[in-house]
C-alpha cells in the first residue's frame, strides 16, 4: 500500500499519464491490487523544483520528483526493479531517464491510518499486506 507523491512542472501536460505509469509499475513489480492506489500529484511552477547534479555528470531538464512511502520488507533487488520499471514506463510517456528522481521511504504497519484516527493494521481492521517476496 504505497503512498506516492509526484511533483512535476506545469510544463508537463500529461499528469494523468505520469501518475498512471508510476502506478502500473508498482502494481507490476510489487503485485499490489490495481485499486490499492494512493497518490498526490502536484503540478507546480518549474522554479519551485530544484534538482541539480548529484555528481553523476548529467543535467535534468524537467524533473519528475517521486516519493514512495511504503512498508518495510522488500529487498534491495526488488526496489531496484521498481526504480527501473518506473523509469521505463515514464520514458514511454515522454519523461527522460535523467528527469526521473525517486526517494523511497519505508515504515511499519503501525505508521498508517486510513481514516477515523485508527491504525487499521494495528486494530486488525485490515490485514497487514505481504509482498510478493513473502510468498517465495
Amino acid at each position: 500500500m504505497p503512498l506516492v507523491r509526484i511533483d512535476h512542472s506545469r510544463a508537463r501536460t500529461n499528469s494523468a499519464a505520469i501518475s498512471d505509469a508510476i502506478h502500473r509499475a508498482i502494481v507490476a513489480v510489487y503485485g499490489i491490487p490495481e485499486r490499492d492506489r494512493f497518490q498526490v500529484v502536484t503540478s507546480r511552477d518549474a522554479e519551485t523544483i530544484v534538482a541539480e547534479d548529484a555528481g553523476l555528470g548529467f543535467e535534468r531538464t524537467d524533473p519528475v520528483i517521486i516519493q514512495i512511502f511504503t512498508q518495510r520488507g522488500r529487498s534491495d533487488e526488488t526496489k531496484q526493479a521498481l526504480f527501473k520499471e518506473i523509469a521505463r514506463r515514464l520514458e514511454s510517456v515522454g519523461v527522460a531517464g535523467e528527469d526521473v528522481f525517486i526517494g523511497y521511504v519505508e515504515n511499519g504497519p503501525q505508521d498508517w491510518s486510513f481514516g477515523f484516527g485508527r491504525a487499521q493494521y494495528v486494530t486488525g481492521e485490515l490485514a497487514v499486506p505481504s509482498s510478493k517476496e513473502d510468498a517465495r
